[in-house]
């Protein structure tokens, strides 16, 4: 069975699956409201509790396909006439009272038929905004001109810059959502939750189906209520998102995140904080190269940091066929996909700037017990795959009708801060094992990889840095290190290993000194004849 993702597939997939509407809604009063020229539904009251005890209410009901409105008019919008329909800036929705958050909605089409309904909230009471085709330009004779004014629904929404130039915020098609992070510039995705990733059935793409923004406010943070429901489970997430900007103008999206899930039946693999990104070949993995830039990926790593402490990073590959590498633990104190190379050079992409793509960075905000840091990873040829996963799976699965509660921290940023007593793995290369000018044995391999940070200060060739590793199988020789020549607290180590077959050999390596670990642990899988 195949995983591969294809991103414009998958969105068109995503947008089939759904969930049907959890309230009834009514529309007599609707009226152009004080947001401007936006059309709005009649109030109703809303809290955070009532939107919960309504996702435990629809858990307790089959699930019901959605159902689009003018489900034939939105098959005629494909993706060439979906770019056509834009959104009006005059008509941005604004969630505070200053104007600095600027909202704007996606339109349905054939790559997003099942909506999503739109709600803003202000003093406790909810209004839907309503579809109106005055919210859009659309060119003469487009399909979407046999649109009228009603309550089919939108797509998703994003959020803007002030100068309604760019967006930062976007959630759109199932649970997906995304930022433009530190350098705006989009990469990988998240995910309310996954289900079921990478295992010997369909995975199921849980989908927000009513989004409840928070409006009127005087902060420029966004604060989004969301109901999730899907074939085994409904979810009620409270998000609050912040853009923060530092003095070189580098933002940091920081999100804090409360789901409350309902399983309407047995969950096998539940994925808390999902990512969705993609690798095609790095530094590592120079042979699988087919395109003329050196190095092609969103993400280059996953990052964890244990319950007891320890930090790990894993060189993410483009393997040979499906892989789920789990990273037991208990309280998991972060993990992350991560962006490390930030070197335009390594990539000479001046069209999609693979250098700014953002790292994201979990934080539980409370013990989340035993599981495991999954990373999925799906061989691609090309980049517009998205072939990688990670995602914790607890160890205790979901069973029909109980409920649990998850709170993190996402953070969309540049990296994530090291303790300066810890070095940290900065690349990563492999090629031919043995020495230059001597015959090159069969069956080896040469890994080397370079560790920066100010842990190395001071320290010398012969101050007694040495290099740890264990393998799961095969044998390790020529392994040794040294400092960068000319380059400031950066570290080498280098070592063959000796190994053939399909199988892949799990190897974990760091840098001592003494008994004092100088390094993060590096965690790498390697197959020896892909």
């Amino acid at each position: 069975m195949t995983f591969e993702l294809h991103r414009r597939a998958l969105l068109a997939n995503l947008a089939a699956l759904g969930a049907g509407t959890f309230a009834a809604r009514s529309f007599p009063g609707v009226a152009r409201a004080a947001q401007g020229e936006i059309l709005l539904g009649t109030p109703s009251s809303f809290t955070f509790d009532g939107l919960k005890a309504a996702a435990k209410a629809l858990a307790a009901t089959a699930w019901k396909e959605p159902v689009a409105q003018h489900a034939e008019i939105l098959q005629q919008i494909d993706y060439d006439a979906y770019q056509q329909v834009k959104f009006r800036p005059d008509m941005s929705l604004k969630l505070d009272r200053d104007g600095r958050v600027p909202v704007q909605l996606f339109h349905l089409s054939q790559l997003f038929i099942s909506p999503v309904h739109i709600y803003l909230v202000e003093r406790g009471e909810a209004r839907e905004v309503l579809y109106d085709p005055k919210l859009f330009d659309t060119p003469a004779g487009h399909p979407a001109r046999q649109l009228e004014a009603d309550g089919m629904g939108f797509a998703g929404f994003r959020v803007m810059a002030t100068d309604l130039e760019t967006d930062w915020l976007s959630f759109l098609g199932s649970s997906y959502f995304r930022t433009s992070g530190p350098y705006n510039q989009y990469g990988l995705s998240a995910r309310g939750l996954a289900i079921d990733t990478a295992m010997q059935r369909p995975e199921e793409f849980p989908r927000f189906t009513h989004f409840y923004l928070e409006s009127g406010t005087e902060s420029p943070a966004v604060v989004l209520h969301a109901m999730m429901d899907s074939p085994s489970v409904t979810g009620a997430y409270r998000i609050r998102s912040e853009r923060l900007t530092d003095s070189r103008g580098i933002h940091r999206v920081v999100m804090e995140i409360e789901a409350d899930l309902h399983a309407r039946k047995d969950i096998e693999r539940l994925g808390i904080a999902p990512f969705s990104s993609m690798f095609w070949y790095g530094e590592s993995s120079r042979k699988q190269a087919s395109d003329w830039r050196p190095e092609i990926h969103d993400s280059d790593g996953l990052s964890v940091l244990t319950g007891s402490g320890e930090r790990l990073w894993r060189p993410i590959n483009n393997p040979p066929r499906v892989m789920t590498s789990t990273f037991i633990d208990k309280d998991v104190k972060g993990f992350g996909l991560m962006q490390r190379d930030r070197d335009f050079v390594h990539y000479l992409d001046d069209g999609v700037f693979y250098e700014r793509r953002p790292s994201v960075w979990v934080e539980p905000l409370e013990a989340w017990g035993e599981g495991a840091v999954h990373l999925v990873e799906i061989p691609t040829d090309d980049e517009i795959n998205d072939n990688v996963v990670a995602y914790w799976c607890p160890k205790e699965q979901l069973k029909a009708g109980q409920n649990r509660s998850f709170r993190y921290r996402l953070s969309w940023l540049d990296d994530i801060a090291y303790p300066d007593t810890l070095g940290w793995a900065t690349a990563t290369w492999t090629g031919l094992g043995g020495r230059p000018g001597h015959k090159r044995p069969t069956g080896v391999r040469k890994f080397v990889i370079d560790f920066q940070g100010s842990v190395f200060a001071g320290l010398g060739r012969n101050d007694g840095v040495e290099i740890v590793i264990t393998v799961s199988r095969g044998a390790i020789t020529n392994a040794y290190t040294h400092p960068v020549v000319d380059q400031r607290e950066r570290w080498r180590a280098l070592f063959d290993l000796e190994a053939t077959g399909p199988d892949p050999v799990e190897m974990r390596a760091y840098l001592r000194k003494g008994n004092r670990a100088l390094t993060e642990t590096w965690v790498y899988q390697y197959f020896p004849d892909a």
